[in-house]
């Protein structure tokens, strides 16, 4: 869908996400609320479109040029922060008024619909599935990773609603992935996700698994930890720059911080600050992200209560002693996804 020259607004980027627009000549704009980039707000729908500035990029750069608005549900690097129905139905508006498609990154939409049943007015007696399916009817597309929400080991899909669309993707599958009617899965693996569809959307499991994150969160409020608040649906993120004030973003706080978690007692977690949001392809600089945060996310069904007790007594350990964390410098940098292989050396 992207030409070289296009504009892809959405709700705050996502590392992989980005890179593939930029590869494909296009180039990401953030319309995110401002609420998003401050971790101590307390706004239930952080993952909201900011429509005036959505407004703005229409009116800069024209309807022509922008292929598609990319929509995240529980937006990761937010925090996994939620949007809300509300929200969504004004862009839908707003897009249709220019004839703009919605691409929606719903690798966590039965998460976000957990939280829209549970904050937004109107939605407590909605059952996920219900809330799961009026979030795609407000779209034109989907891009599912299927690790996250749909409790499988490996795999996705899309999905779009424009057959044309739909017939140069399957063409293209064929080149990069594998046949188009398994898409470079296993059938084993395809059956597992149609099964984990289903679940994700089961009332019990979605609120346990939600309920686990809060459970480490509020733990680690009460220890005196800064985190992103509210508590996002898939993980806890730590606030690295409240953890570790005395290092400067130049010295990968976020990186550093875990770093030391995974010392202390071999709990991984992960760096989503400066490190992810990589260099400005134009000018070869750092990108200076606001939010400089380590992500503790909680894989599905697999952890107890004692080893969310175990991760949060291990973050209070290091918080204890976070006066002697020193920063760290990158010895080695990849060329795309730099967080990914990156390796680093304390200074």
């Amino acid at each position: 869908m992207i030409k070289k020259g296009d504009i892809i607004p959405g709700n705050m980027y996502f590392t992989t996400t980005k890179l593939h627009q930029e590869l494909a000549g296009g180039k990401f704009v953030d319309v995110i609320i401002d609420e998003a980039h401050d971790p101590d707000s307390e706004h239930p729908f952080k993952g909201d479109i900011d429509l005036k500035k959505l407004q703005k990029v229409i009116d800069t750069h024209g309807p022509e040029k922008i292929p598609y608005v990319a929509v995240a549900t529980a937006v990761n690097m937010a925090g996994g922060q939620p949007i809300s129905l509300k929200n969504l139905k004004a862009v839908r508006e707003l897009t249709n008024k220019y004839k703009i498609k919605i691409i929606h990154d719903m690798t966590r939409v039965a998460e976000n619909a957990f939280f829209i049943k549970d904050r937004e007015p109107g939605y407590a007696n909605k059952s996920t599935s219900e809330i799961v399916r009026e979030i795609c009817d407000l779209t034109d597309g989907a891009t599912m990773s299927a690790k996250k929400d749909a409790l499988v080991n490996i795999g996705g899909f899309l999905a779009v609603n424009d057959y044309e669309l739909f017939e140069k993707a399957r063409n293209m599958v064929v080149i990069y992935e594998g046949l188009h009617t398994y898409g470079g899965l296993a059938g084993r693996d395809m059956e597992a996700m149609s099964i984990g569809i289903s679940e994700s959307v089961d009332e019990d499991h979605i609120r346990a698994r939600v309920g686990q994150v809060v459970y480490l969160g509020n733990k680690l409020i009460q220890m005196g930890v800064p985190v992103v608040k509210p508590i996002g649906s898939h993980g806890v993120f730590l606030n690295a720059k409240k953890f570790l004030p005395h290092l400067t973003q130049d010295m990968f706080p976020a990186q550093a911080l875990a770093a030391e978690i995974y010392l202390d007692s071999g709990v991984r977690t992960m760096e989503r600050g400066i490190v992810s949001a990589g260099r400005n392809s134009e000018t070869g600089k750092h990108n200076y992200p606001n939010l400089e945060l380590v992500r503790v996310t909680i894989p599905r069904r697999v952890y107890t209560q004692a080893h969310m007790d175990v991760v949060a007594e291990s973050i209070e350990q290091v918080f204890e002693h976070r006066d002697k964390i020193g920063g760290l410098k990158m010895v080695y940098e990849p060329e795309y996804l730099r967080f990914f292989q990156a390796r680093f050396e304390k200074i």
